[in-house]
């Protein structure tokens, strides 16, 4: 028997499926990370996985994020594409984000602080986004990305949408 490992991407992945034996579906979730970002607007932030208050979001980099901070780490690992993190290190994190808050929040405008530099990231590479930072996605061409995080106010829940309902 030959296993063969196909990576998927934006342009090229297959819907998938869990196959249920004697159980209802509902009761499972499955979702393509790729068919979620193809599927969603830029920088919607769409919860595929959860665990407790943690969840992994999947998202469309296309062109430029607004700026985001949250009062924790965040991690985002590209899946396809390349997407370019600029961080700024904030003068005043506790201003900008409330220390007790959770998940990432939208910030109104530029974040004023030192500028922390940028990081670029291409399929299968991780970034951190540290807590006290300010941070902005952007990518020239779609790319599809995971974010690990707290459920927070950009974070969209649609499961009856993108998991699988029927066996």
């Amino acid at each position: 028997m030959t296993i063969t490992t196909r990576f998927g991407s934006l342009r090229d992945y297959e819907k998938g499926r869990v196959t249920i034996i004697n159980d209802n579906p509902r009761n499972y979730v499955f979702s393509n990370v790729f068919e979620v970002a193809d599927t969603s607007a830029p920088y919607e932030r769409i919860a595929v996985g959860k665990n407790f208050e943690y969840v992994i979001e999947a998202f469309r980099a296309e062109g430029d994020s607004p700026w985001y901070s949250a009062a924790h780490d965040e991690f985002v690992v590209a899946m396809d594409g390349e997407i370019e993190v600029h961080l700024v290190k904030l003068d005043d994190p506790d201003a900008v984000v409330a220390p007790d808050s959770q998940g990432a929040h939208r910030l109104p405008g530029d974040p004023e602080g030192r500028k922390m530099g940028r990081i670029v990231l291409r399929r299968g590479h991780m970034a951190m986004l540290p807590v006290g930072s300010a941070y902005r996605l952007s990518a020239a061409e779609p790319a599809a990305a995971i974010m690990q995080t707290i459920l927070g106010p950009e974070t969209v829940e649609k499961w009856a949408t993108i998991c699988q309902t029927e066996a």
